[in-house]
């Protein structure tokens, strides 16, 4: 199968996902990386698969994802996955979590999911994890969201790591579902 795998980078979280995937994919199938620059990818008319991933914005994809997913064709004879990185880490299972991932990180979903309805484009599923964030990031978090010195500590220390050997083991895990869902 020709996969194509495309993704959009700033500090290199997202980039180290993608290469997971690519890692994964590429034991068995014909896989193409690349990086979207232009928003133009030849690579994607060839494609059975696709998957497509960004750092998470202001709550939703980044701003040259979502202008990619745009031109995307309608009816496309490819199925679609997608994943994000995102700043948000709090403990599993707790209501700041949840609440901190809705405002945060919450629209990247339904991005992929309406873009995909809106063109009808098999969408086979979506993997994030969390991505250390940048300094400007960094500070918009210690100043807006956690002002507690010692919150602010623990935060850094797990974020830091990420996306951590954990959350690539995961990423090639999603690559394996996409893969076997993609064939069925």
């Amino acid at each position: 199968m020709k996969i194509l795998i495309a993704y959009y980078s700033e500090t290199g979280n997202t980039k180290h996902v993608a290469e997971a995937i690519y890692e994964e994919a590429s034991k068995e199938h014909d896989v193409e990386l690349v990086e979207l620059q232009d928003g133009s990818i030849d690579a994607l008319n060839n494609s059975q698969l696709v998957f497509l991933g960004a750092p998470c914005h202001g709550g939703d994809l980044a701003k040259p994802l979502k202008q990619f997913l745009a031109t995307l064709p309608e009816n496309p004879d490819f199925t679609l996955a997608g994943f994000f990185t995102h700043s948000v880490f709090m403990p599993e299972g707790t209501t700041l979590r949840k609440e901190l991932y809705e405002k945060w990180a919450g629209k990247c979903i339904p991005s992929f999911e309406r873009v995909c309805q809106k063109k009808n484009i098999k969408f086979l599923g979506y993997f994030h994890c969390c991505g250390s964030p940048s300094p400007p990031i960094e500070a918009f978090i210690r100043q807006a969201i956690i002002p507690s010195d010692e919150e602010w500590e623990e935060y850094l220390s797990e974020t830091r790591d990420h996306p951590s050997a954990k959350d690539l083991e995961n990423a090639r895990d999603f690559a394996q579902t996409i893969i076997r869902k993609s064939t069925a």
